[in-house]
């Protein structure tokens, strides 16, 4: 890493295209992609990890990007909600499903739910659904029709 005027220069391979970005030591990995590269699908909710608004992939594995500082992400493979395009299993689960209402916390379970699909190509026991799906909170659903597009999406795989 390079660094300039108290910053670190680091490369971020994120939705499978390299960023060569100037960054504080203590710049959140969520305040970059949104404010540096215009990658707002990663919301901030709570900035300390409990609601998981922020989530996003890193190398498959969905880590709340309010806790990953910046530097720590490079060399990793970065995906937000904006890299799963329009096509993904996930999406057209949720549509289905109705498994969204306000919106905001939809692109971090979909990309908690892009993960599962990912780590587990068959459908997981429930248990394991259930586990990952607390790491994100939702105010406005049942839990119902989340677990609903979660079926649906292996369907569709």
């Amino acid at each position: 890493m390079v660094r300039y005027e108290g910053k670190t220069v680091v490369n971020l391979e994120v939705n499978g295209e390299l960023h060569q970005l100037a960054v504080r030591p203590s710049d959140l990995l969520l305040d970059v992609l949104r404010e540096q590269l215009g990658l707002t699908g990663a919301k901030p909710g709570c900035k300390n990890g409990d609601c998981g608004a922020c989530t996003i992939l890193m190398d498959g594995w969905p880590v709340k990007s309010c806790l990953v500082l910046a530097v720590e992400a490079e060399g990793h493979r970065l995906l937000t909600v904006e890299g799963l395009g329009g096509n993904a299993p996930v999406q057209q689960a949720f549509v289905e499903a109705n498994a969204f209402q306000c919106g905001y916390c939809t692109p971090g379970f979909l990309m908690v739910c892009y993960g599962l699909l990912m780590q587990h190509p068959t459908l997981p026991e429930e248990y394991v659904v259930e586990e990952w799906l607390q790491s994100n909170l939702c105010r406005c659903t049942s839990y119902r029709e989340i677990r609903k597009a979660v079926k649906q999406m292996y369907q569709k795989k």
